[in-house]
């Protein structure tokens, strides 16, 4: 149920050479539903080529709050994800991120 209080936020990336994914997308996408006042990820996924890589991802990404900054998620990813697409996560992350505060800067004004 939608009620105003999450924002729904997509950040981007190229894929590199050599990656399932590639075939499908050109870019990885990160989604994630964000608690609005607190910037916590409640939800997460990504355009991986396996459902199981999708939901690694969600996993490590749920309960990180953006209003904290995104390094503890950018250490989490590198640390636990040890694929071809670490650079391509890191990289769309900032991008939800960046989005993130494009939105949140704009609502506290």
């Amino acid at each position: 149920m939608i009620n105003g209080k999450t924002l729904f936020i997509a950040g981007h990336a190229r894929l590199p050479q050599g990656m399932a994914a590639k075939s499908v997308y050109e870019t990885l996408t990160i989604t994630a539903e964000i608690d609005r006042k607190y910037g916590v990820i409640l939800e997460a996924s990504c355009t991986l080529a396996t459902e199981h890589g999708r939901e690694f991802v969600g996993q490590v990404l749920r309960g990180m709050s953006l209003n904290d900054g995104i390094d503890e998620a950018i250490a989490s990813l590198q640390m636990y994800y040890r694929g071809k697409a670490t650079n391509a996560l890191v990289a769309a992350l900032k991008d939800l991120d960046l989005h993130y505060q494009q939105i949140i800067s704009t609502e506290k004004i």
